[in-house]
């Protein structure tokens, strides 16, 4: 299995209490801190503007500045968003932002994509909010031009949304030219979302890699087998693209300790101002995370749900500005029991730092 490490930007009440001044230092660190670590394949934010559960005036900095930046700051880890909201910036301009980056990082970007769903924010920046359908309309049209972009260095393109004539993207991303063993359709592609008609369909069709967060195994599974299906239709090898998922990592030596941090999670959300029910749907929520008990819980149920096929998790630690010995405890006891041990030093972006 591989582990990806969720980096605290504030979008969900993460760096509450924390002056704004000595945020960047705090993420940084911790970016650092999972570049030293071999068990930690990569980093991710989100793409969000405003926080949850509520929109508030507590910090979110912005994904894509933030990629850029930990490009500069660490030499080995990968570098994702969970995910890119494909309707918030145009998909050419995105496309030679990504591969600006993955330059900076010497082939080290992961494309998180999705059709975006956070209404608030949506309406807020702009951006109107589009009924589902054409939201994914506008995810399916512009996986197609970042795949010419960084294929080809060129995209023309005229769909339902997007109309694009001759978009340049010199240089191309490292990732499927200049180095070795990268695939050849470039910056591996996240396709985020377990929508079953549409979202599948699309991820069947160009993702390297699925996200979606289901509630169980058997639901993941389910939506494995609708994959599979997907794959067949469009003639893809359903082999080809890693599943993934996302969890809450709530870990303590013993149930106090679990307690404790579930508990530090309540009141940064009330020192936010978080009202009192929404806060205590979400303690409930960390509560019933398949990632929070003690080691051994926790292991036992990674170890089915890698029997289920799924083998990249990312991790969110709530608590990680804060206090890193849950993140320790995780990487002693659990981690090594289950980390592909294959996946260590194969990053082919040449070791310069």
């Amino acid at each position: 299995m591989k582990f990806g490490l969720f980096v605290p930007q504030g979008w969900r009440m993460d760096l509450v209490g924390i002056d704004p001044t000595q945020h960047w230092g705090v993420m940084a660190g911790l970016a650092r801190r999972a570049d030293a670590n071999e068990d930690w394949t990569s980093i991710w934010v989100y793409d969000h503007f405003h926080t949850v559960p509520v929109p508030s005036e507590e910090a979110t900095h912005e994904a894509w500045t933030l990629m850029a930046a930990f490009a500069a700051v660490t030499g080995r880890v990968r570098l994702g968003q969970m995910c890119t909201c494909m309707s918030y910036r145009e998909p050419t301009y995105l496309a030679k932002v990504a591969a600006t980056v993955d330059v900076i990082s010497e082939g080290r970007v992961e494309m998180g994509i999705g059709a975006g769903w956070y209404e608030h924010e949506w309406r807020a920046y702009g951006y109107g909010f589009p009924r589902a359908g054409e939201r994914l309309k506008r995810l399916e049209e512009g996986v197609q031009i970042f795949r010419d972009m960084w294929t080809k260095g060129t995209a023309t393109f005229s769909g339902e949304h997007y109309d694009v004539d001759g978009a340049r993207c010199y240089p191309r991303p490292l990732q499927g030219t200049a180095l070795p063993g990268s695939k050849a359709n470039g910056i591996p592609m996240w396709i985020a979302g377990g929508g079953e008609k549409k979202t599948l369909r699309i991820a069947a069709q160009y993702a390297d890699y699925t996200n979606y967060a289901p509630g169980s195994i058997e639901e993941f599974q389910q939506k494995s087998e609708l994959l599979r299906g997907h794959c067949d239709d469009v003639g893809r090898d359903f082999s080809e693209i890693v599943r993934t998922t996302n969890f809450n990592i709530v870990i303590g030596r013993d149930e106090q300790e679990v307690s404790d941090r579930i508990e530090g999670t309540r009141a940064r959300l009330l020192q936010a101002g978080v009202p009192d029910d929404v806060t205590e749907r979400q303690i409930q929520e960390l509560r019933g995370s398949q990632g929070c008990g003690t080691p051994e819980q926790i292991l036992e149920r990674l170890t089915q749900w890698q029997e289920a096929g799924m083998t990249y998790l990312i991790t969110n630690f709530n608590e990680a500005a804060y206090d890193t010995s849950g993140i320790a405890l995780f990487e002693r006891e659990v981690m090594p029991e289950l980390a592909d041990q294959a996946d260590h030093g194969h990053l082919w972006h040449l070791g310069r730092r």
